[in-house]
């Protein structure tokens, strides 16, 4: 098992990578009653193996879900248990569990403790680690939320074999994005991962999830409040949130694609060697991500101006010099939509 830790204004978060799912009880708070979020998915497949609890709470699977609505949901059976802030909420499941989880427990009764149990690939390198917690509104992604870091996440392979190729494929769009801008090794060691054969091997697996929750912690350390240097983790989302929207494209794969469109907006600016911009789309590819795909431009665009890192005319947007090396920059909105959309229909 590794441990990573991160520590910031919100608190201090102890994230252990390994087989952990059957002796969490020895990591969670001694006198703190359990109450347990999930999901249905989650539920069905492991709830023999959940901790003892005194409440499960399951909400329902998908994007339509991460709403005020199931926000409000907990909080009258929180209210209808008598829960106190003694609580520690457990948040078992992908990312939208640990977003919600960690958003009701930042504000029922001003704040009571939490952790994270992700059972996604996705979630364990993206969602479960770093402290952002939220929910969407009026369709407009993680619209509303805090910054509060869990007290425990626990990111344990086992989960793994009953995730479908999608999820799979949406997690390593993550991993891919953890590698562009910080780790040139890292990207040649994903170059030659084979998926099928070896996500069978959990010391692999381990290593990678490992490798990527060691880059993220290391950046929300540095800057957890997304001030600078952690908007280089929105490397891809800001085309990739839109598309979630204006398409309902699952998250990974609209980060994909907007990998790809930072790759070629990158390329544009001199930052990025075509070379480079080919192996990003190979790798996309050998993981089963999109690349391209048709756009409504005017319904991208109103999302993009909507997007939480405009400021103004100009959106703070995450390009790469180079493999390994990300670099942010402020652009102006119309000029993005030239070069974009001239990109995407090439």
């Amino acid at each position: 098992m590794k441990i990573h830790e991160i520590s910031g204004q919100t608190g201090s978060s102890r994230i252990l990578v390994g087989r952990v799912m059957d002796t969490i009880t020895q990591y969670l708070p001694n006198g703190s009653p359990l109450i347990i979020l999930t999901d249905d998915n989650v539920r069905h497949y492991y709830e023999d193996r959940f901790p003892p609890a005194q409440t499960i709470i399951t909400m329902g699977t998908g994007e339509g879900h991460k709403t005020l609505d199931t926000v409000q949901m907990i909080y009258e059976r929180l209210v209808s248990i008598e829960a106190d802030r003694s609580i520690f909420l457990l948040g078992i499941g992908g990312g939208i569990v640990c977003d919600i989880t960690g958003f009701v427990a930042s504000t029922y009764m001003r704040g009571v403790r939490f952790g994270y149990m992700p059972t996604t690939l996705l979630a364990q390198v993206d969602a479960g680690v770093g402290g952002k917690t939220g929910f969407n509104f009026m369709g407009y992604k993680n619209m509303i939320g805090t910054f509060n870091q869990p007290e425990l996440v626990v990111c344990d392979p086992e989960f793994f074999p009953t995730l479908s190729p999608v999820d799979l494929s949406c997690g390593f769009a993550e991993i891919i994005k953890h590698a562009a801008i910080a780790d040139h090794s890292y990207f040649e060691i994903l170059e030659n991962f084979d998926i099928k054969k070896q996500m069978d091997d959990p010391g692999v697996v381990e290593d990678i999830v490992h490798r990527s929750v060691m880059i993220k912690a290391d950046i929300v350390n540095r800057d957890e409040r997304e001030r600078g240097e952690r908007r280089k983790l929105n490397f891809g989302h800001t085309l990739g949130h839109a598309l979630e929207k204006t398409i309902g494209m699952p998250h990974g794969e609209a980060v994909g694609i907007g990998m790809m469109a930072a790759a070629n907006l990158s390329l544009e600016k001199n930052l990025l060697q075509p070379g480079d911009v080919l192996r990003l789309k190979n790798l996309l590819e050998s993981f089963h991500l999109p690349t391209a795909v048709d756009l409504d431009v005017s319904k991208v665009m109103d999302a993009l101006a909507r997007d939480k890192k405009k400021e103004g005319k100009m959106i703070h947007f995450v390009l790469l010099n180079g493999i390994g090396k990300a670099v942010i920059e402020s652009i102006y909105l119309d000029v993005l939509e030239k070069v974009l959309f001239k990109k995407q229909s090439a």
